[in-house]
């Protein structure tokens, strides 16, 4: 018997249903199933990626993805999740470094510096793969639900940064919340950031650099 055997009535010595190695081994083998995801949406698109090349590509059997998983479709809604928050821990993303990091920020130029950081570092992760939904959601409409909740977290992250914002420098006059939340909204596409990130050339800084000037620009008196 292992060390993690435990002892019932009568003498009876058997293991745990779920050992701590194995919830390890459970966790690494998602983990691998996702990284192989990511990589076969964002290189074939949604309808192209099948389950068994993702499969293959864990170093898993097409039954282990299915049953962590269940569909496709739910593989592309953890893959980008996972690639939205940067790892598989159960920690909201208004509570995660970045965002703590920029709600401590005393004024509107270091608010924004921290956010744009932030804003460059997600969609370096998962702008390509939010773009597969995107697009896949105009010929699929189990992916609809999907692209709306993107969509909808979007507009709810924009409205945290005009908040932020307007709590460290007054909007510009003729500019309210609900027309500040759209301006950053559309800043935050992740067509924006491919386009000036890979059709244009621009590095990760470079777009930082710009969307927390542009930002300001747009919304302040600055």
């Amino acid at each position: 018997m292992g060390p993690d055997a435990t002892e019932q009535a009568g003498g009876t010595r058997t293991r745990p249903y779920r050992s701590a190695r194995r919830q390890g081994q459970a966790r690494r083998t998602r983990q691998r199933i996702l990284g192989a995801a990511a990589a076969e949406f964002s290189s074939r698109g949604y309808a192209a990626a099948t389950v068994a090349a993702i499969a293959a590509g864990a170093g898993v059997s097409v039954p282990t993805v299915e049953q962590a998983f269940r569909t496709k479709a739910n593989l592309l809604k953890a893959a980008i999740d996972v690639a939205i928050a940067g790892d598989d821990e159960p920690v909201p993303v208004l509570e995660r470094p970045a965002a703590v990091t920029a709600a401590a920020a005393p004024t509107a130029e270091a608010f924004l510096a921290a956010v744009g950081a932030a804003v460059a570092d997600v969609a370096e992760r998962a702008a390509g793969l939010v773009l597969v939904a995107f697009e896949a959601a105009a010929a699929d409409a189990r992916l609809r639900p999907l692209a709306g909740q993107l969509r909808d977290n979007r507009a709810t992250m924009a409205g945290w940064i005009v908040d932020g914002l307007a709590a460290r420098a007054p909007l510009r006059p003729g500019i309210d919340r609900d027309h500040a939340v759209d301006v950053v909204w559309l800043l935050m596409d992740p067509a924006v950031f491919i386009r000036l990130r890979t059709d244009r050339g621009w590095s990760g800084q470079r777009f930082q650099q710009w969307f927390a000037d542009s930002t300001a620009r747009l919304l302040t008196d600055r």
